[in-house]
């Protein structure tokens, strides 16, 4: 799904310069180039699992910032890190660096007693990398449009397997104060990933009354997000407290769409709805 991405992008809405009707120059350079950190929290309303039509509610906390030229962006229960800063004065940008997260997915918060009697699967961590390429001021001063992935691997014996996801986002302020980012993305995954989370083995049959399923790997869902950030001061230059929202829709594909967990117990359309509030210093 593309909450990964949204996050990363949502949480620098408290660090961004200002619009062009308010630009101030040498103010605005000064907020692109010192050293932020930007700490938040929220709620999102979302699947139990992936590709559930049971919802429920998590908690999302955010950490980001830069600090001597490396940017860090948040993941779901992770952090990515951009090794390569960026000239104020840039028109294209490169980003590359590491990328850690923890993934619950059927851990916990299963509402769906057939899906639960199934058993919970065990925590993964991965690991891996995340890089990308953007495009500065292209409609107006301070907007962007980047090409980015993240490519992991899970270290600790979950799934044991890879995933990697592409995304192309549009971000630009629309006042001194808002913020809006705009994202298309997807997710791709190995054999091993799509049978520990979408296959129906004998056990699991018995324990659930679902059909066996062999799940094979491939493109496991599209994402549609929109953000919206809003500097609480007016003016997202100056850091404090801002709002953020997030609004997203994801469609699962070939067999996590057409696996029993979502097929006869959930849904391939899946939406997700996200408040929280940040501060940066």
């Amino acid at each position: 799904m593309s909450i990964s991405r949204s996050l990363a992008l949502l949480a620098t809405a408290a660090v961004l310069p200002a619009t062009p009707a308010f630009a101030d120059e040498a103010q605005d350079r000064d907020a692109m180039t010192r050293d932020r950190i930007t700490v938040g929290v929220g709620a999102i309303y979302g699947p139990s699992y992936d590709g559930s039509d049971d919802y429920v509610v998590s908690p999302i906390p955010i950490v980001q910032g830069r600090v001597k030229g490396i940017t860090i962006s948040p993941r779901p229960a992770g952090l990515a890190l951009d090794l390569i800063p960026d000239a104020p004065d840039a028109r294209i940008g490169f980003a590359l660096g590491p990328v850690a997260t923890i993934s619950r997915n059927r851990v916990n918060q299963i509402k769906d007693p057939v899906v639960r009697a199934a058993g919970k699967l065990d925590t993964a961590v991965e690991l891996g990398a995340s890089g990308g390429v953007s495009a500065y001021r292209l409609l107006n001063p301070y907007d962007s449009l980047s090409l980015s992935a993240d490519v992991k691997w899970d270290v600790a014996g979950a799934y044991g397997g890879m995933t990697w996801a592409p995304s192309i986002t549009y971000m630009t302020p629309v006042s001194k104060a808002a913020l809006v980012t705009l994202a298309l993305s997807a997710k791709h995954i190995d054999d091993d990933y799509a049978d520990y989370y979408y296959s129906v083995s004998p056990t699991q049959s018995d324990a659930s009354g679902l059909p066996q399923f062999q799940a094979k790997g491939g493109w496991e869902s599209v994402s549609a997000t929109m953000l919206v950030g809003y500097d609480l001061s007016g003016d997202l230059r100056d850091g404090g407290f801002a709002l953020f929202s997030i609004a997203s829709y994801s469609r699962m594909l070939n067999d996590s769409k057409d696996t029993p967990y979502t097929s006869l117990r959930g849904d391939a359309d899946q939406w997700l709805l996200g408040l929280g509030v940040a501060y940066s210093f």
